[in-house]
């Protein structure tokens, strides 16, 4: 892991396309923005592995068609 030490208002580069600022420190706190392409993903760490762990469990969810099919054919009887 890379360590940097950044004063408010400075910030880094990440492969030369996603800045990393310091927009404040308070006490422990650390407001950081993040200028990225919007083809990269910026996620917190606690939402990051929200997201991969609702991932993992959508693929062991088994896909069951006929349930399907019974949901769309009400509607389509509607019409």
């Amino acid at each position: 892991m890379l360590v940097l030490s950044r004063k408010k208002g400075e910030s880094i580069i990440i492969d030369g396309r996603i800045e990393v600022k310091v927009i404040a420190v308070e006490g422990d706190l650390v407001k950081l923005g993040i200028e990225a392409p919007k083809t990269v993903s910026v996620h917190r760490m606690e939402v990051y592995q929200a997201i991969q762990e609702e991932n993992r469990a959508a693929l062991l969810t088994r896909f069951d068609s006929e349930w399907l099919k019974r949901q769309v054919s009400p509607i389509q009887e509607e019409e």
